[in-house]
């Protein structure tokens, strides 16, 4: 049974400018940093421009613009995917790093820290749990969610009532890491075939 920590990506998925995603990724990167049991990567998408179609971008192009990205993505062993709602669904930048990537996600658990207005961006999570199981991963049940989040956190990037969303994090975070070590023995002992 393998001690190391899971290696655990936490992927930005907004790149609008004005974007609040920075807050709360930062937020969630404090607390997941804090166990032991956990490696944190922070993937920001808009450090990561991909190409939308491959038709209209040159083959180098493109393998220059996923050199940077599709390895911390292999590397992982969970994720968390940090995202708005926007139009009762998830950015298309983050639809886009899915598609540019497939064996990545193989196996592996997903998680989710949504934000937005009235539904806290949980249309968007709904949206991605089935996007993820075509793809092979598992997503977990528990996510964090931040109902109109722009009066949720102060200037300092702090949250003014830390505690639902501390306890929300901390059940995420048990149920991937649970996932995360369990899927990962599982691919030491047979590869996963999908």
């Amino acid at each position: 049974m393998s001690t190391a920590p899971l290696r655990l990506a936490v992927i930005n998925s907004s790149v609008r400018e004005g974007r609040f995603g920075p807050t709360v990724a930062r937020w969630f990167v404090t607390r997941s940093g804090q166990r032991a049991d956990i490696e944190v990567d922070l993937i920001d998408l808009a450090d990561h421009p991909l190409p939308h179609e491959l038709s209209h971008t040159p083959a180098d192009e493109v393998a220059g613009l996923l050199s940077a990205v599709s390895p911390r993505l292999a590397a992982a062993e969970a994720f968390v995917v940090v995202t708005p709602e926007y139009n009762h669904s998830y950015p298309a930048s983050l639809k886009t790093l899915i598609d540019w990537h497939r064996t990545q996600w193989l196996a592996k658990p997903v998680g989710f820290v949504s934000y937005g207005g009235l539904s806290g961006g949980l249309r968007s999570v709904e949206h991605l749990r089935p996007v993820f199981a075509e793809l092979h991963a598992v997503t977990v049940r528990d996510c964090v969610s931040f109902h109109n989040v722009w009066g949720q956190f102060d200037g300092s990037g702090a949250l003014t009532e830390p505690t639902a969303a501390t306890s929300a994090a901390k059940a995420l975070l048990d149920q991937l890491v649970w996932w995360g070590v369990s899927l990962r023995e599982a691919r030491e002992k047979r590869p996963y075939g999908a």
